[in-house]
């Protein structure tokens, strides 16, 4: 932690799939900023125990299990983020999920498990945190994204179009809102080298090479490459910034 950084003092910051991976680095470097970070993930224990290494370091933060396909659970967990932690500020729409085959060997159950965690799931926290935010005319709704969006990536049709779904629901969202004063941006992020990246490519680690390949700084992104990025679009510092969206990808994508 970094208790002379405090540009989110005073924020409730809403992280969902926070329990590991960049989920858990971004709640990391909002907790060191100053905000109260709920740690919002399916995987309870595993949450938990996120949001206590969080409070051993002097954060302030909170494990709610939360599977956000479910809308209705959305609304109860947010309900209970409000009242232990207060007026929730800041929302990540971190969680996703993924698994690495090709299309036309795929079947609408992988299909149905990967829409409802990477699009489903934004789609059902933002509808229970937005009307909170727009009655308090304040907020940050930050979704990640990926560049597999914007390029496309093979063995990763679905989740693709889920990931190019949220910019595109972002983008219409941020202008709803905008009269509110809400800011609604996304993070596309690059291969990253975490336990669901290893886990959505198991058995075809040679594509994992040769996304690597690809990337101009020859190597994949870490968690901490990609908190900056979350970090500023949550901050003051991005108050007037909405709609739009920003690679951390190493050069992958280079977008004019």
């Amino acid at each position: 932690m970094n208790p002379g950084t405090s540009r989110l003092g005073g924020k409730v910051a809403v992280i969902t799939g926070a329990a590991r991976g960049m989920g858990r680095a971004i709640a990391a470097r909002l907790a060191s900023e100053g905000a109260a970070v709920a740690i919002c993930d399916i995987q309870a224990e595993l949450a938990e125990r996120t949001a206590d290494e969080l409070r051993q370091s002097g954060a302030q933060a909170a494990a709610f299990k939360l599977d956000v396909t479910s809308f209705d659970e959305a609304a109860a967990v947010t309900d209970r983020i409000e009242r232990e932690l207060g007026p929730v500020g800041i929302l990540i729409n971190n969680a996703g999920w993924d698994k690495a085959e090709l299309f036309v060997e795929s079947g609408p159950q992988t299909w149905d498990t990967v829409i409802a965690i990477n699009y489903r799931g934004v789609l059902n926290c933002c509808r229970a945190i937005a009307p909170l935010m727009q009655a308090r005319a304040s907020g940050k709704i930050i979704s990640i994204s990926s560049d597999a969006a914007r390029v496309g990536s093979s063995t990763e049709a679905v989740y693709a179009g889920c990931k190019a779904a949220i910019i595109g629901f972002s983008k219409t969202l941020a202008r709803e809102l905008a009269r509110y004063r809400i800011n609604v941006n996304v993070v596309c992020a690059g291969p990253t080298d975490t336990a669901l990246l290893r886990e959505a490519f198991a058995g075809r680690e040679k594509m994992i090479e040769s996304l690597t390949r690809a990337i101009p700084f020859r190597r994949l992104g870490t968690p901490e490459d990609i908190v900056g990025a979350v970090a500023f679009f949550a901050s003051a510092d991005a108050d007037f910034v909405t709609g739009q969206v920003l690679s951390v990808s190493g050069g992958l994508t280079m977008a004019g």
